[in-house]
């Protein structure tokens, strides 16, 4: 028997999602070609973007700065230790809210819930005393230490962990496996598409953060991309003109697009096994 055919979406609901991905590409191609032209040429007229000549000089002004390179390492750290630390973090919390039994666990789960309705606003001073009486500001730890303490990560890995059917645990201890074992060996391996969208996700986070890194970050050599490239804005805009400004923000955003290219695959097989549960 042949396979059954999958159901056509319908026409108008097709058509408003390309209108709808066209209005989201609009901001992203109009930096794009910001980039490409001349600060000059948009300093006497915006309306030249559309128009040749376009150039490569901005794009060249950044690789000639050298502390564009710093900040672009710092993000890069930042963000892969923090990803790190929370794939780790969460994928243990959520094994142990999921299979574990012990006492006060769903009045702890609940308190890891209630941290996903805290804005980070509300906890920011005491966390800048804190590093502050530490003397942390300034280094990678303060960078990345906050960001480790992700709810919604150990939401996500406990949910997905319940999923798992039980039997596996069972058939892992008969053979002998103990629960580090059968965590590393069994369980873990079949929570990949849920991982590798926590990963995604943590990494976006960390790269685009803002509020953290420009209040413990006051050192110029330890500023991430994205402060960096605010600080260079306020400072220098008239100066180093709009399209050096775009190729700036081209610059910074393509690590975030090379990851998502990357592991898309594995967020869709995510979202798709979400769905279906």
């Amino acid at each position: 028997m042949s396979a059954p055919a999958l159901a056509r979406p319908p026409r108008g609901a097709v058509v408003l999602v390309v209108i709808a991905a066209a209005l989201m590409l609009v901001p992203m191609l109009w930096v794009l070609i910001l980039s490409f032209k001349d600060n000059t040429a948009l300093m006497a007229d915006t309306s030249s973007v559309f128009s040749p000549p376009w150039t490569l000089a901005n794009y060249r002004s950044i690789v000639g700065e050298g502390q564009v390179f710093v900040w672009l390492l710092n993000s890069l750290v930042v963000s892969l230790a923090m990803t790190a630390g929370v794939l780790v973090l969460a994928s243990l919390a959520g094994y142990g809210f999921a299979r574990l039994d012990f006492p006060g666990r769903g009045l702890l789960f609940a308190v890891v819930l209630c941290g996903l309705a805290i804005p980070e606003q509300a906890v920011i001073i005491g966390r800048h005393q804190i590093f502050s009486a530490l003397s942390m500001h300034n280094t990678y730890t303060a960078l990345v230490l906050p960001g480790l303490s992700m709810p919604f990560g150990v939401f996500l890995m406990t949910q997905y962990f319940r999923a798992i059917p039980k039997e596996l645990d069972e058939a892992a201890v008969l053979d002998g496996a103990s629960r580090l074992r059968i965590f590393w060996r069994v369980l873990l391996p079949l929570t990949l598409p849920a991982q590798a969208t926590l990963g995604i996700f943590t990494f976006f986070h960390a790269w685009n953060d803002y509020w953290w890194p420009l209040i413990s970050a006051t050192d110029r050599d330890m500023l991430t991309l994205t402060v960096g490239i605010a600080a260079t804005q306020m400072n220098f805009a008239q100066t180093e003109g709009l399209g050096f400004l775009m190729a700036q923000a081209v610059f910074a955003g393509l690590p975030t697009l090379l990851v998502y290219l990357v592991f898309q695959k594995y967020l869709v097989r995510a979202v798709a096994g979400a769905a279906g549960q």
